[in-house]
Formats: C-alpha cells, sequence, structure tokens
C-alpha cells in the first residue's frame, strides 16, 4: 500500500541545535559529496569542519550513523522548503502545477548548491533517508493528479511512477551539477518529460515546464 510517512512529512527531523552542530553536518556533506563515501572518520571530519578532534566527537557518536542524520536533514528540509513555496503560489491547489514547480526547484537547488545536488544523485537511491525525499514528496501529488484525472497513472503503477520521476529528475541534477546543461533547460526537459509521459497534453506540459517559479523558500 501508497502512504505518507507523516514522521517525515510533518516532524521535524532530528533537530541540528547549535551551530557547531550546523558546522559539523556542512562539513560532513562535503566530504560525502566529495568522496562519493557513505563513511567517514572524526579526524577528517575535525579537519574539514575546522574543528577540535574532542569537539566533533561530543557531537557525533558514532562517526557511522553521521551518513543517515545528514541525509534524512537533507530530505526533511528540502521537502519542507518546497512546500512551503508552492503554498505561497497562485497555483498550490493543482496537483500537475504543484508537481512541475517541485521538479524545477529540486534541479534550480542543485544548480545554486551544487554540492547539495551531488549528494542527492550520488545517494538518493541508495539512501533510505534520500528515498523519502522522492517518495513522499511525488505521492501527494500524484494521488491527487490521478484523483482529479489529470494523470493517466493506473494506482498499481505509482511505485514505477516514483521511480521514472526520481530517475529523470536525478539525471537533470547530474547534468547540471557538472556543468552540462542549464538549471532552465534540464528543469523544462524533465517537466515535459514527466508530464507527457503520464498524459498531460504537450501544449500544457510546455507551459507548465517554462512559467515563473517561486523563490525556494528557507526552512524555519
Amino acid at each position: 500500500m501508497l502512504f505518507i510517512d507523516d514522521s517525515f512529512a510533518m516532524a521535524k527531523d532530528k533537530e541540528i541545535a547549535s551551530a557547531t552542530e550546523r558546522r559539523i553536518h556542512e562539513a560532513a556533506l562535503r566530504i560525502f559529496s566529495r568522496t562519493g563515501r557513505t563513511d567517514l572518520t572524526i579526524s577528517e571530519l575535525a579537519t574539514e569542519a575546522g574543528l577540535a578532534r574532542g569537539t566533533v566527537y561530543h557531537y557525533v557518536q558514532p562517526a557511522e550513523a553521521l551518513f543517515e542524520s545528514v541525509a534524512a536533514h537533507l530530505s526533511a528540509e528540502m521537502y519542507r522548503r518546497v512546500k512551503k513555496s508552492l503554498a505561497t503560489t497562485e497555483e498550490a491547489s493543482n496537483p500537475t502545477n504543484r508537481l512541475a514547480m517541485g521538479i524545477r526547484l529540486y534541479i534550480r537547488r542543485a544548480h545554486e548548491e551544487p554540492l547539495w545536488g551531488q549528494f542527492v544523485y550520488s545517494f538518493g537511491f541508495r539512501a533510505e533517508a534520500l528515498q523519502k525525499l522522492w517518495r513522499n514528496y511525488t505521492i501527494e501529488d500524484l494521488l491527487a493528479g490521478v484523483q482529479a484525472g489529470q494523470f493517466q497513472c493506473k494506482p498499481e503503477r505509482l511505485h514505477s511512477t516514483m521511480s521514472f520521476i526520481a530517475g529523470v529528475v536525478s539525471g537533470a541534477i547530474y547534468l547540471v551539477t557538472n556543468g552540462h546543461d542549464t538549471w532552465r533547460n534540464a528543469g523544462a526537459e524533465s517537466v515535459e518529460f514527466i508530464l507527457q509521459a503520464m498524459g498531460v497534453p504537450a501544449p500544457t506540459a510546455c507551459d507548465l515546464a517554462n512559467r515563473e517559479l517561486p523563490p525556494l523558500l528557507p526552512d524555519d
């Protein structure tokens, strides 16, 4: 059965309360993105963060759990920011419009924050916490779009449809992060491809792929 993980969608991810914790998480994100590894040592994390080993050890126990912590925070933070940003638009009630804008927000962020993009495309299908980034965001709009008759997607194929969307978006993030395409072009082409695959008429898909995009609001 398909469902939205309420603990992810509604509750705050594990609180990163202090500036030191944020600094450690940011350093870990850089290491994970740069190396493609999901493990690190206290020593290399301390060096990257510019902190004493004892300070890092105080906040990170065990080091092996830090990857999932960073991934969970990153996923929940992006989910909240997209929801908050789309709520400011006049078309927030339309699932097709929300899906199109959400896809482009992901891809634009990869342009603005290459390390974020690199982390997402490197680990998006490997880490359970990051898989929720695709699953919880897309399932809401997919279900609403199917119920409204906007998407021609059989309920029993929703899982494969979510994987298809995640694959297209991840590929676009890879192209943008590595300088092979612009976020505008990659975002527009991804939206058109995905929406047309789900039965949205080509002119409508093209229009939604090129509309003005709202800013990605900060996470409070």
